[in-house]
């Protein structure tokens, strides 16, 4: 997986660098000179590319700046997809804070489903068993799309990279 940055400077006499890792970037910074010669402390990192969508999405739920990003690629290197969904939901739609320092995303209360809709939702839970065991006789009455309507009160529905999801935050 390959990540690109740029670090603008916040010194606007000074020019920025394109980086891919945290001893990339400690190694330009430092050695960084605005046009005047003085030592440019302060940067931008934003997010350039990624191999994969996800991290983007990733990026900007992490908020990623000076301090936080070799935290930000370490978890975009380690995570699996399933773990960056969860952090993504549980901090960009959920409101949910976190230690960029020991984040986990087991750290947030959030559940995830693998399914598009609410009414997918309302289907899996009645094949589940969730609302108790339906005669058959009576299975084809159900009204799928009124139990979606009632999830919709503690469920959302997101997409991210290409993925949808229904989630409810904790």
């Amino acid at each position: 997986m390959t990540i690109t940055l740029y670090a603008q400077p916040c010194d606007l006499a000074a020019s920025g660098f394109y980086f891919k890792d945290a001893a990339t970037f400690q190694k330009k910074a430092a050695n960084l000179k605005n046009d005047f010669g003085q030592h440019v402390e302060e940067f931008e990192i934003q997010f350039i590319d990624s191999d994969d969508e996800i991290d983007c999405a990733l990026a900007n739920a992490f908020g990623i700046n000076q301090v936080n990003f070799a935290a930000f690629l370490n978890c975009a290197e380690n995570w699996e997809d399933w773990e960056k969904f969860h952090f993504i939901l549980a901090v960009g739609e959920c409101g949910y804070s976190f230690d960029y320092e020991t984040v986990s995303p087991d750290d947030f209360d959030v559940d995830v489903f693998g399914v598009e809709t609410l009414k997918e939702l309302a289907e899996r839970f009645l094949e589940d068993g969730y609302y108790g065991e339906i005669p058959e006789s009576l299975q084809f009455y159900i009204d799928t799309d009124a139990i979606a309507r009632d999830l919709a009160a503690d469920y959302s529905e997101a997409t991210i990279a290409g993925n949808s999801f229904v989630y409810r935050c904790g």
